[in-house]
């Protein structure tokens, strides 16, 4: 994978995140995802950003093998791309709960991981 595509794939993860962050900023607790169509619009549209994340690492992951681990652990980023294997093929399993956790306490930390790659691509 060139430099362009990498910087591409992170800028792209950047703009995720900072999509899920807006939407996930009217959310108070957990119930406010499940207490109406709003609520489950904004949960649904945030699981979908959460997995287009995951995918875009595990495309990183295959063809860069080493370069995600200059910020963090191979099991922090695996973490991620097993969460989108569970959503793709197991939504049914996915709560409230487990994603109000990642947007209220994860998020921050990933966002601060991506930029940190996309300084070392733009050095």
């Amino acid at each position: 994978m060139n430099k362009l595509s990498l910087l591409e794939l992170l800028d792209f993860i950047e703009e995720s995140i900072d999509i899920i962050k807006k939407r996930f900023n009217k959310i108070e607790k957990i119930d406010d995802f499940l207490l109406d169509d709003e609520g489950l619009e904004t949960l649904d549209s945030i699981i979908l950003r959460i997995q287009t994340i995951g995918e875009a690492l595990k495309n990183i992951e295959k063809h860069e093998k080493s370069f995600l681990d200059n910020v963090a652990t191979k099991e922090y980023w695996s973490q991620i791309i097993r969460l989108r294997d569970l959503i793709s093929h197991h939504y049914v399993d996915i709560n409230a709960e487990i994603i109000y956790e990642i947007c209220n306490d994860k998020l921050d930390e990933l966002h601060s991981n991506i930029k940190r790659l996309q300084k070392i691509l733009t050095k």
